[in-house]
């Protein structure tokens, strides 16, 4: 198998396995990581998950989306120009739709935590692999390498790549790389705030394990809500983006188990135990008689400061 997919425990590990090709995302790759993403989004078993490649030379190298071999060069630009103008149902700028809607099958963003082994090159698309689907980043210090790779060819590549650049590291940085387009190390991934860690090559799984096990120890369904809160509305006003945190608050402290599991491990002094645990509908609240009202809006006034 081109990827392989390992539960263990909370964590689910995912593998690309091609490096007699630079672990690149081939068709048939790119169709088995999608559904692998859409099986960790729905297993509720699975808290976080770790992407990596392979081998030592190559996290992802690139993209190889060949046509059929009777597809003349003719058939395939004629296919791409009116593909701008008439793209497939189901598909999002020309790959099909994946576990996440927005970034089609090839860079999903799952409202799971995903971390990033970057084991060797992360170069063109998987440079947005990279990008789009991991959360926190962690690179071999002897191995890993980064390239945009696109300019040099004379385009500016068919995946979001220079657009989430731009919004994950500094204006300068981003256009550096996205200009030049030469390939820089890991200590240079770590200055400019791309990964988050380098580590010795021969610690970088377990490292990766090492910081999955902290995430899946906290609880599941904050977790998720969490990373969907920054994704989903890191676009609207800041206003609007604390009113759906707030909502989202208020379902996690009133509809799970684990809002009091942690204020209770909080106050006893001992570790938690999150499960995920959904409460189920309760009776409604008594109304409140004029007295009792008077002293909850007391209290809401005291507690605004």
């Amino acid at each position: 198998m081109p990827v392989d997919y390992e539960k263990r425990g909370h964590v689910g590990w995912v593998t690309i396995n091609n490096p007699a090709k630079a672990n690149i995302l081939d068709r048939q790759i790119s169709f088995e990581i999608a559904e692998i993403w859409k099986e960790i989004w729905d297993d509720r078993d699975i808290r976080v998950s770790i992407l990596t490649g392979v081998g030592d030379r190559h996290f992802c190298a690139g993209h190889n989306l060949a046509s059929r071999p009777d597809v003349t060069a003719e058939e395939r630009e004629r296919l791409r120009a009116e593909g701008v103008f008439w793209p497939l149902a189901g598909t999002v700028n020309g790959a099909r739709i994946g576990a996440d809607g927005r970034l089609g099958d090839h860079y999903p963003q799952i409202y799971k935590p995903v971390i990033g082994a970057i084991n060797g090159w992360a170069a063109g698309a998987g440079f947005y692999l990279m990008l789009t689907s991991t959360d926190i980043r962690i690179a071999s210090a002897e191995n890993a390498r980064f390239k945009f790779a696109l300019l040099s060819q004379g385009w500016v590549g068919g995946g979001p790549g220079a657009t989430y650049l731009t919004r994950q590291i500094a204006h300068a940085d981003a256009m550096r790389i996205l200009l030049m387009d030469e390939p820089f190390d890991a200590k240079e991934a770590l200055r400019i705030n791309l990964v988050n860690e380098v580590v010795a090559h021969e610690r970088l799984m377990s490292r990766a394990e090492e910081l999955a096990a902290h995430i899946a120890a906290l609880p599941p369904l904050a977790t998720r809500m969490m990373k969907e809160l920054a994704l989903r509305f890191r676009d609207i006003p800041v206003t609007e983006a604390w009113r759906v945190q707030t909502l989202m608050n208020a379902l996690l402290t009133q509809m799970t188990a684990d809002g009091d599991e942690g204020r209770a491990a909080f106050l006893e002094k001992r570790p938690p135990q999150f499960t995920g645990s959904i409460r189920q509908k309760g009776e409604p609240y008594a109304e409140a008689t004029p007295e009792e009202r008077a002293r909850l809006d007391e209290i809401r006034r005291e507690l605004l400061g």
